[in-house]
């Protein structure tokens, strides 16, 4: 499975995952099947709310699920569109949260679990 996680740092499994899906300055891939990993920038980072366009953020890399703090109603409906998941960070390393999702321990959010606006989730 190949895992998006938006993360503040470029530290890989090490960092923590960011607060909001959109606004992420990296996004870390992971790839629980073969154990890679790959570090993207995050070209979309600066768009108003409600512009969030997930897909083209994750520069044409394929996933299977995003694990983040807060994300959009918007942007969840397009990425569940494409058949990616997405699941709320626990408190921890993006590493801890990849092992949660692989043991069932995260909770998927919906568009309705959605944030209203960047200012107004618990991230």
């Amino acid at each position: 499975m190949k895992v998006c996680i938006p993360a503040a740092t470029n530290d890989g499994l090490d960092g923590v995952p960011y607060g909001h899906f959109g606004s992420a300055p990296y996004y870390v891939i992971h790839d629980t099947a073969n154990n890679t990993m790959e570090v993207l920038g995050n070209a979309n980072q600066e768009h108003e709310h409600g512009a969030c366009q997930p897909l083209q953020a994750l520069d044409g890399h394929t996933v299977d699920a995003v694990i983040v703090g807060g994300i959009g109603a918007g942007a969840i409906m397009k990425l569940n569109a494409s058949d990616i998941r997405v699941y709320k960070a626990n408190p921890g390393t993006i590493a801890e949260n990849v092992k949660a999702l692989d043991e069932g321990a995260l909770i998927e959010l919906t568009p309705q679990s959605g944030c209203k606006q960047h200012s107004g989730c618990s991230h």
